[in-house]
């Protein structure tokens, strides 16, 4: 059997701090799903649909890494395409606490789930999709922050609020 594993996210946008996990990741692993969620309670700024559109260019270049989308728990996602190692990102000691507390729900849904925690380079370490957004609706040099096709969809989403 591959050694797969996922990389769950909302990805609104995705961001080089995102893709230096999966770049590591993938040099881990046989086989990469980057599985974007849905997550309407996020408010994202681009649709799901634009959204995988975004994360599947920006890894247009790395052959075992796959895109795929989601609704719903991701708990159930897992359990459907029965990969059960999933891998998140960590910048700061606010991501731990979430990210615990999220650790011991999904164990508790599916005990035969496991984590592993990566954090991205320390060049990326401050950089969230939030904060893109931010400096995208300020005119700020969000373009340094995210891979270039994701700039120009950025540019043309902040054009059209």
């Amino acid at each position: 059997m591959k050694n797969k594993v996922v990389y769950p996210g909302t990805f609104d946008p995705i961001t080089n701090g995102h893709l230096d996990i999966i770049k590591r990741a993938s040099k881990m692993f046989d086989e990469v799903i980057v599985a974007v969620a849905e997550n309407k309670h996020k408010k994202p700024l681009f649709t799901l649909e634009e959204r995988v559109i975004m994360v599947k260019n920006s890894l247009k270049n790395l052959k075992n890494v796959k895109v795929d989308s989601y609704k719903g728990l991701l708990v159930n996602y897992l359990k459907k395409i029965k990969r059960f190692i999933v891998i998140r990102g960590l910048r700061a000691f606010s991501d731990f606490e979430y990210e615990f507390q999220l650790n011991l729900i999904n164990k508790r849904l599916g005990n035969h789930i496991e984590m592993i925690y990566m954090m991205p380079d320390e060049t990326y370490l401050y950089i969230s999709s939030s904060a893109v957004k931010e400096l995208a609706y300020h005119n700020g040099p969000y373009n340094k922050f995210v891979p270039l096709f994701v700039s120009k969809k950025l540019k043309e989403k902040i054009k059209s609020y």
